[in-house]
């Protein structure tokens, strides 16, 4: 495929019908900042290592970086920007958490540590500090360590292991054991063409390498 060639893409970015044509080999990182001017989604490394570019497609985290914005073609895009509530103001809750326990310093990585941190707790509602860090490993924070943004995962994961705790035994019995997250994969996956498989593969958790 000529790198010159481009290509119309059309998707939902927080909630609002976006197109633009862009040349083929553009990545969804750069056509997030460059092209729609959402600047929170933030480029650390461009390999897959650092997790600052972490976005939710479908509903599931994944590096922004090693997803082409073709591939993201009829697919939901959501950024740090889209978590707020809006009309409201209100936080969504790991940005509160982390807002709560100071768990940035810098702030460079956070907005792909709080993407990371939902896919976490959207997987395991009542995730143990072992598991909250190990979700973490696919995101690099050069400043701190990390006691602070575990602690705010940690605060954040609290209402989730609460509401699921008050649900009657009944509705468990008749839910599957898989999460949220799960069941938006699956729905995502029956309607995708084969060339977005790939695209549930760049999820975070404990995905750096060395």
């Amino acid at each position: 495929m000529p790198a010159a060639r481009e290509v119309p893409v059309q998707l939902t970015v927080n909630g609002a019908r976006r197109a633009a044509t862009v040349p083929a080999r553009t990545l969804l990182v750069h056509f997030l900042r460059d092209h729609l001017r959402l600047t929170g989604t933030h480029v650390g490394c461009d390999t897959t290592q650092c997790g600052a570019c972490t976005v939710a497609l479908d509903g599931v985290a994944v590096k922004s970086c090693t997803v082409l914005a073709a591939q993201a073609d009829g697919h939901e895009i959501t950024t740090i920007e889209g978590l707020a509530i809006p009309g409201e103001g209100a936080l969504d809750p790991v940005q509160q958490a982390f807002q709560d326990e100071h768990a940035l310093q810098c702030g460079y990585c956070t907005p792909g540590m709080v993407m990371a941190i939902r896919q976490l707790i959207a997987d395991h509602p009542n995730p143990a500090e072992d598991e909250v860090r190990h979700a973490l490993s696919g995101n690099i924070c050069r400043c701190t360590g990390y006691q602070n943004i575990v602690a705010a995962a940690l605060r954040a994961a609290q209402p989730a292991a609460a509401q699921g705790a008050t649900q009657p035994a009944a509705d468990h019995a008749a839910e599957p054991p898989a999460g949220p997250a799960a069941t938006q994969r699956a729905v995502a996956n029956a309607a995708e063409p084969p060339v977005a498989e790939s695209l549930h593969d760049n999820r975070t958790a404990g995905k750096r390498e060395g």
